[in-house]
């Protein structure tokens, strides 16, 4: 009772200095009041985005990132912030004369090292934390990727490409013109960039009075990749706390071999020795992000079990170096475990955890191995630090962007620090977000998220949309989307209802794993129970009713416009699979198709896969009769926008009205301003047209 005392006396300290003190409040890039309560595309891009959170090593300090977009450039600014969590006082160290790529704390706190995009390549430089004092410490031929500073501060290690293959005009050096690739294996392409012939390697090198000197390659002449491809990053790899070691996440694969397998292993380099030992050497699954306890006699990681599925249960691993044992520490937790962190004692390992349509933060005891859940709440939280006052977190919901709070340990409770979006915030009416359990057809308790029109009346009736998740086997959590963003749909008069239907994480094992190879069975049909269930409310037009979503989303509005029996009267699918026998032979990662779908469509014997097949989208195509808007990007790999030509094609030569929106810049997702933009203006107006009454 005492601790919870102090910290809530911490908190009604922090918001009365919030309160009294409007000039420390973190800056935002001035805004125009706004002409209307309700949220726009335009507005929705005027957010700033949180980014690159740390906490300085001596726990006092927080380090972080705003994205701000400038729709008119096409542009964004990426401003860097220290914030002092004992004084709450903060500084904005962005030299506006250069472009910050991505910042880190150096080990005694001082200074901050910061890597900034130069005309010929990125070099690191340092900064006191005021934001003065910029110079130079790196003149790496080919720039640097990403670093991290040894915990005593004497050496350095950072991310560089290394040229190992060949390109064609190597082969061909007459032909110095020649504008074509050979290539002899799979793997060169993925997710949205063609192979340019370099790996990802780490270099350590040492760090002396600011300057960096004598690196060398820890992976010298290995065609893999650290951090692995292509969502990896400096997190895949940690200093041990004596600076002798480097753990690191690396999948030593290659082509076909790479494409089939999702075996990444922990690896240990000695700097000593310079030796690589392989941690987790006969464990078949992704194993990433090693975390080194404070005393470095312990190493936790997240840990999948079975090669081949990326959607495995992540685990808890911790690795005992004086005993040589693997703990696995959430074996009797039928939950994700990720964004590890280790308490200062190192007592405690904190986690994040996806519980029931949420993400909440989770402790593991090391001494009484006990599993405690620590918030509960509304809302994801997507990282967890400790510091001197408690734990420091990213917070986000579908009704807020992500923002940086202090975490009561004890109880959960929490303060916001950041306030990045607070000025607009304050001028937007959301609509109301509640959970809503629906009876499926196997008698199961499906949890839905429902998102009413800001100005909601249950007196009148509103077009309604089924959201359909992608994945699959992604949770229809608490999300904040800056493309399929809920509130921007209701603040345009439509009710949302979005099931976890079964392939999505967050309620266990068995109902993440029933849609690998039922595509078009069980989970289609909690679809259709909870637009039915939401379609029995007065308030919801059942003669005005859509199907929205992306990727398996997408794959999902394909299905349904050949099955639903005329409950829809629009559909929208982004980047979703139409043929799925295509797309066995288009996508770039080969492990996924094999163990969703089950293996090629040509295995005749195979009935796992030859079911699946039985559900593409393109074998019901006789049965479509409403109108839909198709979109894809040109750089998406994951899923060609082949399959959304064919399903246009194919809607357009039977004679339904049909768009097909296609982004030649854009890959699996949305990303430029004026492209999202463009993206929402054309999503709401084929919405109204076929959805809004006159």
């Amino acid at each position: 009772m005492k601790s919870k005392i102090v910290v809530y006396l911490l908190f009604f300290s922090l918001t009365w200095f919030y309160s009294c003190s409007k000039k420390n409040e973190v800056e935002t890039i001035p805004q125009k009041k706004l002409t209307s309560p309700y949220l726009t595309p335009e507005v929705l891009w005027s957010f700033g985005r949180i980014n690159n959170l740390e906490v300085s090593p001596d726990g006092t300090k927080i380090l972080f990132g705003v994205r701000y977009y400038n729709i008119e450039k096409n542009s964004s600014q990426n401003d860097f912030y220290v914030f002092d969590i004992l004084s709450s006082i903060k500084q904005k160290i962005t030299n506006p004369n250069k472009q910050i790529i991505t910042a880190h704390w150096r080990p005694d706190s001082k200074k901050i090292g910061v890597l900034i995009a130069e005309e010929d390549a990125p070099q690191l430089y340092e900064v006191n934390t005021d934001g003065s004092g910029l110079k130079r410490v790196s003149n790496i031929i080919g720039g640097l990727n990403d670093f991290k500073f040894s915990p005593d501060g004497s050496k350095i290690l950072f991310i560089k490409d290394v040229k190992l293959d060949k390109s064609i005009n190597d082969i061909y050096p007459d032909l110095p013109k020649a504008n074509a690739r050979l290539e002899t294996d799979l793997m060169y392409r993925h997710w949205d960039k063609w192979h340019d012939y370099t790996y990802s390697h780490i270099y350590v090198a040492n760090y002396r009075d600011g300057n960096v000197s004598g690196e060398y390659d820890i992976m010298e002449g290995e065609r893999y990749d650290c951090p692995v491809k292509p969502f990896g990053d400096i997190k895949q790899i940690d200093w041990s706390p004596d600076g002798k070691q480097i753990a690191y996440t690396c999948k030593k694969l290659t082509g076909k071999q790479y494409t089939l397998s999702t075996n990444a292993d922990i690896y240990i380099f000695n700097l000593d020795k310079r030796e690589t030992q392989n941690l987790t050497d006969g464990m078949k699954g992704f194993d990433e992000a090693p975390v080194f306890s404070h005393k470095g006699d312990k190493l936790a990681w997240i840990s999948m079990e079975r090669d081949g599925y990326e959607s495995d249960k992540q685990r808890l691993f911790i690795y005992d170096f004086a005993s040589k044992e693997k703990i696995y520490a959430t074996k009797e937790l039928d939950q994700n475990a990720g964004q590890l962190s280790w308490s200062e004692d190192d007592k405690i390992i904190y986690f994040i955890s996806g519980v029931k349509g949420t993400e909440e933060i989770y402790s593991y005891n090391i001494e009484s191995k006990e599993i405690k859940r620590i918030t509960d709440g509304v809302h994801n939280y997507l990282s967890v630090y400790p510091s001197k006052r408690g734990l420091i977190a990213e917070k986000q919901s579908m009704s807020k962007p992500t923002e940086i709070y202090l975490v009561n340990q004890n109880d959960g409770s929490d303060l916001e620090l950041s306030f990045i979006n607070k000025d607009i915030l304050e001028q937007l009416k959301f609509g109301r977000v509640e959970k809503r359990w629906v009876k499926t057809t196997d008698n199961k308790n499906m949890l839905c998220w429902v998102i009413y029109p800001p100005d909601f009346t249950p007196e009148k009736r509103y077009p309604t949309l089924l959201f359909c998740e992608g994945g699959p086997q992604n949770t229809v959590n608490q999300f904040w989307s800056y493309r399929w963003n809920f509130q921007l749909m209701a603040a345009n008069g439509y009710i949302i209802i979005a099931p976890n239907r079964r392939g999505v994480p967050s309620f266990g094992m068995e109902w993440l794993e029933q849609i690998s190879g039922d595509y078009g069975g069980q989970n289609m049909k909690d679809y259709l129970s909870a637009i039915d269930d939401i379609s029995k409310e007065k308030y919801v037009d059942r003669e005005h009713l859509g199907a929205v979503g992306a990727s398996y989303g997408g794959y999902s509005v394909f299905w349904l416009a050949g099955n639903h029996n005329k409950r829809f009267k629009a559909f929208i699918a982004h980047d979703g699979m139409f043929n799925l026998e295509a797309q066995y032979l288009e996508t770039d990662e080969m492990w996924f198709v094999n163990w969703d779908l089950g293996g090629p469509f040509w295995e005749k014997d195979n009935l796992k896969a030859q079911k699946s097949y039985t559900f593409s989208p393109h074998k019901f195509i006789q049965n479509w009769d409403t109108p839909i808007l198709i979109v894809h990007g040109e750089k998406d790999y994951r899923i060609s926008y082949t399959q959304g030509m064919q399903a246009f094609n194919a809607a357009i030569l039977k004679g339904i009205p049909a768009e097909f929106l296609f982004f030649p810049d854009e890959n699996h997702w949305v990303l430029k301003p004026q492209n999202g933009i463009l993206w929402q203006r054309v999503f709401f107006e084929w919405l109204d047209k076929w959805l809004k009454t006159k």
